[in-house]
């Protein structure tokens, strides 16, 4: 794939279109409340509900919004699988957490729109309730984006940021935005804040596949000091193309979808002040609504001809994946830093990207390497907040396949000798069992007893654990 095709979402959906099954194209009319989510269930993936099961991506084509208005189209499920991501980015599930590790190593600055190269962009109403944004649930706080990258610049460093947050619908020129504390999102507000300013902010809907999943990387991966659309750049195979805002100061994606325009405020709001949840989280649970949130200020909205408004469903496949090759590069990058023999590594959707860690170890060639990968697994979860789960496997198992796993997990575990638990440590709330209530034993809410599943065969003992291969037929005398 061309670096265009890559910095581009439509391209990228043409390269989908003559592969069989990977894209659907809705073209009935369905409600963005409800209708959306419905229809994509039985493809959303664990952590879902069942039944449900990775699928195509799914193009609905008339989506009639929330408040009425024209119908617009919806992509859900672009990612819903590990496989089609990586190929979007022309690579393979194994490949990508290396690419990306390579691309943080490599940036490549972004670079200003060559005006006639630019698609065009007309300019909207600062007018929320047109677009088609979904509701899943009765018991949302309203619609949210949930695939919304925010692009602003921290006005005491001059450091672009980019990255992905929850933001409700709030009215039709707010939203209310969820940041992770720590992030620089957040920096860069505070900022302002300090100078008694706003932070004008860029939130784009449909981008390309480099620049969505570098702004999906994890913090530990991509430090304050390097700018994520340069990371895209070298993902992509080219510079990211940047051109001026219409109605604040500050720059966006040229190739995005939609680029709604604002300013994020000092003043804070409820998430819901109608009830106590917000929307579904990616660990498959009702998420909690936050008491107050900062707010933006919608100032315009522009839209590239047939904008294509981009989603994911909450729970599922697609954000478990989105969030997990980032993951996988910052572990990878962790171990090569300890110089420890690992071979691969696979954040599982089961753990929405972050809470299981898959590592996969090269043959062990002295009685030291079973110390050797137990420290080094342990080290990843003391490393990473959100690990929770950490399964150590030989390179005879398929990392992609849940069969093989729990295969290993039964055949090569003894849980008086090859399980460690490692009790009490930081955690993430949004694990419902990460909680005082739960476990009495934990010294806070958001703390977590961690474990390691070493279902690596003991140095010394490979015979007894030789998978025999079946024999091909012998090609004499054909």
């Amino acid at each position: 794939m061309t670096g265009r095709r890559l910095a581009d979402l439509r391209t990228a959906l043409a390269g989908l279109d003559p592969m069989p099954g990977e894209l659907v194209r809705e073209r009935a009319e369905v409600p963005a409340r409800y209708g959306v989510s419905a229809r994509y269930a039985k493809w959303a993936g664990t952590p879902a509900p069942p039944p449900t099961g990775p699928g195509p991506a799914v193009l609905f084509e008339r989506v009639v919004p929330a408040g009425g208005g024209a119908a617009r189209a919806v992509l859900i499920g672009l990612y819903g699988t590990r496989r089609r991501a990586a190929a979007l980015l022309g690579t393979t599930p194994a490949l990508l957490p290396h690419r990306i590790l390579d691309a943080v190593r490599r940036p490549v600055a972004p670079v200003r729109g060559r005006g006639a190269r630019e698609p065009v962009r007309t300019l909207l109403a600062p007018d929320l309730t047109a677009l088609p944004v979904p509701v899943l649930t009765d018991e949302d706080a309203g619609p949210y984006l949930t695939l919304g990258s925010v692009l602003a610049t921290d006005p005491d460093t001059g450091v672009r940021n980019l990255s992905v947050h929850r933001m409700c619908v709030q009215g039709p020129d707010r939203l209310s935005l969820w940041m992770v504390p720590g992030r620089d999102l957040e920096a860069a507000h505070r900022a302002a804040t300090r100078r008694g300013e706003s932070l004008p902010v860029a939130i784009h809907l449909g981008l390309g596949p480099a620049v969505l999943l570098a702004s999906c990387c994890p913090a530990s991966l991509v430090p304050p000091d390097i700018d994520e659309l340069a990371v895209a750049g070298a993902l992509g195979g080219a510079p990211v193309e940047l051109t001026g805002c219409r109605t604040v100061d500050a720059e966006c994606v040229a190739h995005a979808e939609y680029v709604i325009e604002g300013e994020l405020l000092a003043d804070t709001a409820p998430e819901n002040p109608q009830g106590p949840y917000a929307t579904p989280e990616f660990l498959g649970y009702r998420g909690r609504a936050h008491p107050a949130l900062p707010t933006v200020r919608v100032t315009g909205i522009t839209a590239r001809e047939g904008a294509i408004l981009q989603t994911v469903s909450g729970p599922g496949y697609e954000q478990s994946v989105l969030l997990g090759f980032g993951m996988e590069a910052a572990v990878l990058a962790r171990l090569r830093e300890l110089d420890a023999p690992v071979a691969g590594v696979h954040c599982h959707t089961a753990g929405g990207g972050q809470l299981m860690v898959v590592l996969q170890w090269r043959a062990k060639r002295s009685p030291a390497d079973d110390e050797t990968v137990r420290k080094a697994a342990e080290s990843v979860l003391e490393e990473f907040r959100m690990a929770k789960l950490a399964v150590s496997v030989d390179e005879d198992v398929d990392i992609e396949s849940d069969a093989d796993l729990w295969w290993a997990m039964t055949t090569r575990l003894q849980a008086d000798r090859d399980l460690s638990v490692l009790p009490d440590r930081l955690g993430f709330p949004l694990d419902p069992t990460q909680s005082t209530a739960y476990a009495p034993g934990l010294s806070a809410d958001g703390r977590t007893a961690k474990a390691h599943f070493d279902c690596t065969v003991p140095y010394g003992h490979g015979p007894r654990f030789h998978r025999p291969r079946f024999t091909e037929p012998s090609q004499q005398g054909s």
